[in-house]
């Protein structure tokens, strides 16, 4: 007798089922849209008193200036993380084990606490100018020169030290798996030396070294940390002292629509570089690299050379604010620290698991068949990594204040109680926006998770008699708990060092990790922040270590195909 097909496979539930999951994730992606789209109407305001004002004075230096800078930390990303990325790959010398490591550490510290840092050291009064005055025997600024750390080219130093990694990661996953063969075929053809990287592995990274530029100019979009205190006036500065020292939420909301363009120019230069331009490794059947060994004066030079980066990015931040938070070692009861870090781990953990179900709900969409506009809704959710944070804050900030004044005028009328703010006023506010930020670093997680899970294991298990829900529950989340957990801690550590959405957002009296030691830095008090900055840097290294492990995993196992 033939068993009796299982209700779960029958054509009408199937559609039921997928037209809930289709609305869910309808309405992750219309949740996400909701900050751009009040945006877009705040920006339509009627702002002729002062967009004149911004207009000639404030938008043609703001506009040139981040140009300039996004010019400057292309180049130095680019630079620093191509460089590193082929030696480590292309040789073999003393160290090098270690510095695979050490490289991707500068991931691990926010940009606007190393801007804090470089100007305790190179500012006039910093350990750097104070020994060159006492050597030389200097008594004034106007008797030698030195560079201005609180400047354009400082800004562009800064940032291309902690951001090169993103270009780093890209490219050397890519080198690694080119494969001997690659090297061999370039070898025949008569390149030798530099051509060999010139002519063969820089043309097939290309894909990879505008993705890795891309992620870095995003982030350079978002900073507004460290341009303020390094005195570099950009667009995003401009949004926060238009908001907040002019009091134009539709003025800042206007250039904000300025500074979502340049993101939608990057994510647009970004897939349409990947897409055109689809380099094929053949892994089956390769070889890894037969990496030049080194010896004596060109194995220190090499590893000297790949210390630079992350010494810069790294070590110098990391020894300033240790050497400040010893000196400040009782601050660690401080009630305020407590209170931030407590108010950070939770906003972070609450936002983690928000955007990790929102991921997976996507993702399990997009998987079930016919189901029409699963692609677009994905990419819409998860456009919100391409908006910076200040963009995020304006369009929230104005959508949840309306709802929040509706809300209230209704239950005044109605119930005669004011339930003031009730969304914009609460740390909701900050978990909303950040979750919008961060849904695509937990989709990608979890899509990566999804691609090593084989869609045999869910037909296996419907033919078995399992239902869907059974088969998603008891079957595929086991199987994507790494992915998952990779997620949620990505997020987790993002949403912590988030200052640009925060710093606009956060509620009265609800500071975090991120504002505490923007608040105390902006007072020039950064010694007292530097417990604070330490704690941050040393969760933002989590994730990178994992990051850089999964990584090398891909890399190995796909040298063994």
């Amino acid at each position: 007798m033939m068993r009796k097909t299982p209700a779960s496979f029958a054509p009408a539930a199937l559609l039921v089922r997928d037209k809930r999951m289709l609305f869910g994730a309808f309405a992750v992606a219309a949740l996400a849209l909701i900050p751009i789209a009040s945006l877009l109407v705040l920006a339509g305001a009627n702002t002729s008193d002062i967009w004149q004002h911004l207009a000639f004075n404030v938008l043609p230096s703001s506009l040139s200036i981040t140009l300039l800078l996004m010019a400057g930390v292309g180049l130095g990303t680019a630079s620093l993380g191509i460089g590193a990325a082929w030696l480590v790959s292309r040789y073999e010398f003393r160290g090098r084990a270690m510095l695979h490591w050490i490289l991707v550490l500068p991931l691990a510290i926010p940009t606007y606490i190393s801007a804090y840092c470089f100007v305790e050291i190179l500012d006039f009064t910093g350990p750097v100018q104070t020994t060159l005055r006492l050597i030389f025997g200097f008594s004034s600024r106007s008797q030698y020169w030195f560079p201005d750390i609180r400047s354009l080219g400082g800004a562009i130093f800064v940032m291309s030290a902690v951001l090169y990694p993103y270009v780093y990661l890209t490219c050397r996953m890519l080198f690694e798996m080119q494969g001997r063969s690659m090297i061999e075929a370039g070898r025949v053809l008569g390149a030798k030396g530099s051509g060999l990287f010139l002519k063969i592995a820089l043309p097939m990274a290309r894909p990879a070294i505008v993705a890795g530029i891309a992620l870095a100019l995003m982030e350079t979009l978002n900073d507004i940390g460290a341009v303020e205190i390094l005195g570099v006036r950009t667009l995003t500065f401009s949004i926060f002292d238009t908001w907040l020292n002019r009091s134009s939420l539709a003025g800042a909301a206007q250039i904000a629509c300025m500074l979502l363009l340049f993101a939608a120019l990057l994510l647009f230069a970004e897939r349409r570089a990947r897409g055109a331009r689809g380099y094929s490794v053949p892994l089956s059947g390769s070889m890894p690299h037969s990496r030049i060994r080194l010896h004596g004066a060109k194995s220190a030079g090499v590893a000297a050379l790949c210390l630079l980066p992350p010494f810069f990015g790294f070590v110098m931040p990391i020894a300033t604010l240790a050497r400040f938070a010893f000196s400040r070692s009782e601050l660690l009861g401080d009630p305020q620290l407590l209170a931030a870090a407590a108010n950070s781990l939770l906003v972070a953990s609450l936002t983690a698991l928000v955007t990790t179900f929102a991921a997976l709900l996507l993702l399990t969409a997009l998987r079930r068949r016919n189901l029409p506009g699963a692609q677009l809704i994905v990419r819409l959710a998860t456009l919100g990594y391409a908006v910076p944070g200040s963009v995020l804050a304006i369009g929230l900030l104005y959508a949840l204040t309306r709802f929040d004044n509706g809300l209230d005028a209704l239950s005044r009328s109605w119930l005669g109680y004011s339930t003031g703010l009730y969304l914009s006023g609460s740390a909701f506010i900050i978990i909303y926006a950040c979750s919008v930020r961060f849904l695509q670093i937990a989709h990608g997680a979890v899509e990566a998770g999804y691609t090593r899970l084989s869609g045999h294991v869910s037909m296996v298990s419907r033919t078995l008699g399992r239902t869907a829900w059974e088969t998603f529950v008891f079957v595929e989340l086991p199987l994507l708990h790494r992915a998952l957990a990779t997620a949620a801690l990505l997020v987790f550590v993002d949403t912590v060092k988030e200052l640009s959405a925060t710093i606009l957002l956060r509620p009265f009296n609800f500071p975090t990790l991120a504002t505490h030691v923007y608040a105390l830095a902006s007072r020039a008090l950064f010694e007292e922040a530097a417990i604070a900055a330490l704690v941050i840097v040393f969760i933002g290294a989590i994730p990178v270590l994992v990051l850089n492990r999964l990584q090398a995993g891909t890399t190995s196992s796909g040298n063994r195909a």
